[in-house]
C-alpha cells in the first residue's frame, strides 16, 4: 500500500467522536493522522496504522466536500 500525504484512510474502528475518516498529514517510520470528524491530530506506528486500514481513498480521487447552505 503506498500511502501519501493527502490520502483519506478509512479505519476498521471508529474514532470516539463517531467518524472512521482520517487524513494522512506526515508518513514515515509513525503516521501522522488527523480525524476528519473532529480535527484532533494522532501520530501512529506504521505496522499498526496499516493494519487498521478498512480503505485506502487516494488524494486525487476524494469526493469534494458538498457546499453548506
Amino acid at each position: 500500500m503506498e500511502i501519501t500525504p493527502g490520502d483519506t484512510l478509512e479505519m476498521k474502528k471508529e474514532h470516539p467522536c463517531g467518524s472512521r475518516r482520517w487524513t494522512v498529514l506526515r508518513v514515515g517510520m509513525d503516521f501522522r493522522l488527523r480525524c476528519d470528524g473532529c480535527g484532533r491530530e494522532v501520530l501512529l506506528p506504521r505496522k499498526k496504522a496499516e493494519k487498521a486500514v478498512k480503505k485506502w481513498i487516494p488524494a486525487g480521487e476524494r469526493p469534494a466536500k458538498e457546499k453548506e447552505v
